[in-house]
């Protein structure tokens, strides 16, 4: 009996909970976060802050000797050149990242990138020693379709192939619950997180609207292993309280 019961339990990691600011905060405004927020997280997850290009350097120099992490919210898929406006992978290195964001549903729909662009950039990302948050997810059209699983599929079996996906995290994220403030109920979320999981043993976390008032259960859910956290990830009170849950 007792050896039956050490088999059965079961040792999770740590959540890992990701701030992702899209385009907010200037330096200044960074910079306060940051100082609010060392005050108020414990140790209860690993954090990671995704913020803009500008303030990532600054901002490496004030979580030096903390054990929140940086990341970039996108790079290129080539390595240097002539691509104006565009960050490479080792520029997010250099300025402090340890993790980069790629495929999210808005820069599919924005920029119109596609799982074979985002596929180059897993790539890239990987030699550059990145660990990419690669982002599946389905339309709202395609939920009530029945087509969840079959999107999420093809969406990462194109996205990672070739890679070795012990170096990636995957985001769940119901892109109808994006900006929406519509969530996806815990059991709908977790039920794609199993799914996922039936294919890929990796870490995966949940990328649609996550806020101190859901993220609780939402963590709870077996196969959730952390959150991408996007509007609630602004203010420094509201994000830690994600964080200790």
């Amino acid at each position: 009996m007792k050896e039956k019961s050490q088999d059965q339990k079961i040792v999770r990691m740590k959540p890992l909970i990701a701030a992702n600011w899209k385009m907010n905060k200037d330096i200044a405004e960074s910079k306060e976060f940051v100082n609010r927020l060392l005050k108020l997280v414990d140790n209860s997850s690993e954090i990671v802050l995704f913020a803009s290009f500008t303030s990532l350097y600054i901002l490496r120099t004030m979580l030096e000797h903390s054990r929140i992490k940086l990341g970039g919210q996108n790079m290129h898929s080539e390595e240097k050149g002539t691509y104006t406006g565009e960050v490479s992978a080792s520029m997010l290195k250099d300025a402090g990242c340890e993790y980069v964001i790629l495929g999210h549903s808005e820069r599919r729909q924005y920029f119109h990138e596609t799982d074979e662009t985002i596929n180059k950039k897993i790539k890239v990302a990987l030699k550059n020693k990145l660990m990419p948050i690669v982002c599946v997810g389905e339309t709202l059209e395609q939920r009530e379709n029945s087509e969840t699983e079959s999107v999420v599929k093809n969406q990462l079996e194109k996205c990672l192939k070739g890679v070795k996906i012990k170096n990636v995290v995957i985001a769940y994220e119901p892109i109808w619950a994006i900006g929406t403030g519509k969530t996806a109920t815990p059991e709908q979320a977790e039920e794609v997180h199993k799914f996922i999981k039936g294919m890929y043993k990796t870490r995966i976390i949940y990328g649609g609207s996550m806020k101190p008032e859901n993220a609780k259960e939402l963590l709870s859910m077996p196969d959730i292993d952390g959150g991408l956290v996007g509007g609630a990830s602004l203010d420094a009170k509201s994000f830690a309280e994600i964080c200790n849950d």
